[in-house]
């Protein structure tokens, strides 16, 4: 009888080591598998491809401006994941912007009211363009809905800098430069020119889509330019990097690969220039150089229209879709030891004209490596035959080299700007049904954390402010504005 009650308790102790030891297995087994499949910090999609769109999508569908929530999901992968971070940071106090600050405005039961907003007379054209264009873009995401859409109280700031919390046309690419104020939230939205943009050689995103499909439907790139091109103003630089555009034209100068020209102004007609490029036309070269302006480019998204490489130092400022591109680092493409072919030799041929390429054209140098702060940004380094872009050194010390390694290898050059094109064209990442399916995954998001307080920025008093009746979009678009 003794023996049989020691038993007992040895087989509960032995029952609780076995559940233990299960127990533990079972928690490293589910962190093993939860922190495999957590993304890192920073921008890009991972090595998995399964978020790439499975098919080309027909018009039909990327015309399609009432999918709803689940089918704008389904349809655009990864599309507003910008967004779905933002949301991730928790709730944020939303205050009256002041008398001279961004646009503000209700929606309610789908409709939109301007509580208020900067008069026109302290803002330039191209300002009032742009305020006036994202607003039609917004009416039309939510008339065009078929779900309702909550209401908020929301902020539009159409600066090329963002500030504050509000709407935006980018915000800065570090994940860790983060505002002093807790309640600071950027949410990119669709740039402007989805809907018009008043340069005569940009246009809208549609209008340059048709005109760019035309081209690539004629073009292989075999036969396209074998040269790398860029237009545009020399002083327009970031704080961030200045003087970028003016090394790049100095480091293209008298250049074979190179078709680098600032623009000529016309003296009389400010949207004029000389020896501008219809924004199509620069598909007709197999590489095309992209430069930030104060912050993001507005026209970035319409070159990643083209089946042509885009050259960029690493993207330091992300629009609504950035998040989208796979960078190849021109490191790893120049560096040794990695598999790939090495950079182009003296006596390698030129893969279009059959030539040698002289030593003076392209001179072999140590590559640049990525900064701590480039990885953070951009923590996932692609393969060539992964990529849809290439970040050069960002003083550009590369870039003839970085040139001349696609030219001697072109189905690594046609693997890059076919992979570009396929996403964000076949994929329909900047088609109308893409752009209202953002909008309105931008609102609900906005909506899910804004919190209104009765405060301006400045900390005064604006009791009631968000109940005022306001003007309505319709009657505003009218003027634009007092």
């Amino acid at each position: 009888m003794g023996d049989k009650k020691l038993l007992k308790p040895r087989r509960r102790r032995q029952i609780r080591q076995i559940t233990n030891v299960v127990g533990l297995c079972l928690a490293v087994f589910c962190l093993f598998f939860a922190f495999r499949g957590t993304p890192k910090e920073g921008h890009g999609q991972g090595s998995s491809s399964s978020w790439l769109p499975k098919k080309q999508l027909s018009k039909k569908t990327l015309n399609n401006l009432s999918l709803t929530e689940k089918e704008c999901r389904a349809t655009f992968p990864g599309l507003t994941r910008q967004v779905d971070e933002i949301v991730a940071q928790g709730p944020f106090e939303v205050k009256h912007t002041g008398d001279n600050g961004p646009l503000q405005g209700r929606i309610k039961d789908g409709q939109i009211s301007i509580l208020h907003s900067q008069r026109r007379s302290d803002l330039s054209k191209e300002m009032v363009d742009s305020r006036t264009a994202s607003l039609h873009q917004l009416h039309r995401a939510l008339i065009t809905s078929p779900e309702p859409i909550p209401d908020t109280i929301f902020t539009l700031n159409f600066q090329d800098q963002p500030f504050g919390t509000s709407w935006t046309y980018s915000r800065q690419a570090d994940p860790t430069l983060h505002p002093s104020n807790p309640h600071a939230r950027s949410f990119p939205m669709p740039h402007f020119s989805h809907w018009a943009w008043d340069l005569p050689f940009v246009g809208s995103i549609p209008r340059a889509s048709s005109a760019i499909d035309a081209l690539e439907s004629i073009l292989s790139f075999p036969s396209k330019i074998p040269k790398a091109v860029w237009r545009g103003t020399t002083w327009y630089n970031s704080a961030h990097s200045p003087g970028l555009r003016t090394k790049l034209v100095a480091a293209s100068k008298n250049q074979a690969w190179a078709d680098v020209q600032p623009l000529v102004w016309n003296s009389t007609d400010a949207k004029q220039a000389a020896n501008a490029l219809l924004i199509e036309d620069f598909c007709k070269y197999k590489y095309i150089i992209h430069t930030e302006g104060v912050t993001y480019s507005g026209r970035f998204q319409f070159l990643q229209m083209c089946e042509s490489v885009v050259l960029t130092p690493p993207i330091k400022w992300l629009q609504h879709t950035s998040h989208l591109v796979r960078p190849l680092f021109s490191s790893t493409l120049l560096e040794k030891g990695t598999g790939l072919p090495g950079v182009l030799e003296k006596n390698e041929k030129h893969a279009t004209t059959g030539k040698n390429w002289e030593p003076h054209a392209i001179k072999k140098k140590k590559p640049w490596k990525p900064t701590e702060r480039i990885l953070r940004t951009w923590p996932v380094q692609y393969q060539p035959e992964e990529a849809n872009i290439v970040f050069v050194a960002p003083d550009w010390s590369d870039l003839g080299e970085v040139v001349g390694w696609l030219e001697a290898h072109p189905d690594v050059a046609k693997g890059i700007a076919k992979r570009q094109r396929s996403l964000f064209v076949g994929g329909g990442y900047f088609s109308p049904a893409a752009e209202v399916c953002y909008w309105r995954a931008l609102v609900r998001g906005w909506a899910k954390m804004a919190r209104v307080v009765e405060v301006d920025v400045a900390g005064e008093d604006r009791t009631g402010w968000a109940e005022e009746q306001g003007v309505s979009y319709e009657a505003f678009s009218l003027s634009n504005g007092p």
